[in-house]
């Protein structure tokens, strides 16, 4: 099974406003498994950068106003390609796969936004997976952004001082495989050795349960967020009936 898990930057909230993607980053997996396998792309969005996002991802000092120059590390915006030079070479490494998305509604918005100025074909909603609705349905009344999901599971996010669609694309695909179980390779290598063995299609293999849970890592007030949510449940809840 292929995914791409998938990630944009932008100049603001709303396409229909005038706001433009101005980066694109995404992993390719195979069985839940990273391939190596990325697409990683700057876009001139053709128009100014607020400060307000730029202050979110650092993306393209030369379009605000006034324009500065860049930092070390920072990119600018005015010598990368548009949207239309590059769609194609996008639409071609996505495929059909399933895009993991956190908070999938914004990113495909802009996408479809995007796709639909050059009269393209637009990506079906159904084509993504929205992590941030798998999070939310996992750990109700918890905090569920990105970086809440790196602490919850122990993953190392200290290199995310500012967003970046490839780095926030390699953090979403370590918590992506907590959130459906987790993966571990050698487990996978059996897996694979079974269904070959069987004559079977190794791409048939489905995560499941960790054998020994991880531990909890709920702060105190996730923790009494929790409990309020449950509270209002009544007595018929199923975590009372397991507490």
């Amino acid at each position: 099974m292929r995914e791409i898990v998938l990630d944009t930057e932008t100049t603001g909230f709303e396409p229909s406003e005038g706001d433009r993607i101005v980066e694109i980053g995404a992993i390719e997996l195979m069985g839940h498994v990273p391939t190596g396998r990325t697409y990683h792309q700057y876009i001139n969005p053709q128009r100014a950068m607020p400060a307000a996002a730029f202050g979110v991802h650092g993306i393209g000092p030369d379009l605000l106003e006034p324009p500065q120059n860049p930092k070390p590390g920072q990119e600018t915006l005015r010598d990368k390609p548009l949207f239309k030079d590059i769609a194609q070479n996008f639409v071609d490494f996505i495929g059909d796969a399933k895009l993991v998305i956190h908070n999938a509604a914004f990113d495909m918005k802009f996408l479809n936004a995007e796709l639909g100025w050059l009269n393209r074909p637009l990506l079906p909603m159904d084509q993504a997976l929205d992590t941030l609705a798998i999070a939310r349905r996992k750990f109700p009344g918890s905090p569920a952004s990105l970086d809440a999901l790196c602490r919850r599971f122990g993953i190392d996010n200290s290199s995310r001082t500012l967003h970046g669609a490839l780095l926030d694309s390699e953090i979403l695909a370590e918590v992506y495989l907590e959130l459906i179980g987790g993966r571990q390779p050698d487990f996978a290598l059996a897996a694979d050795t079974r269904s070959r063995s069987a004559g079977g299609d190794a791409q048939d293999w489905r995560p499941t349960a960790r054998p020994t849970p991880l531990d909890p890592k709920l702060t105190k007030e996730e923790a009494a967020a929790h409990d309020a949510f449950v509270g209002q449940l009544g007595d018929g809840a199923i975590w009372k009936k397991l507490a």
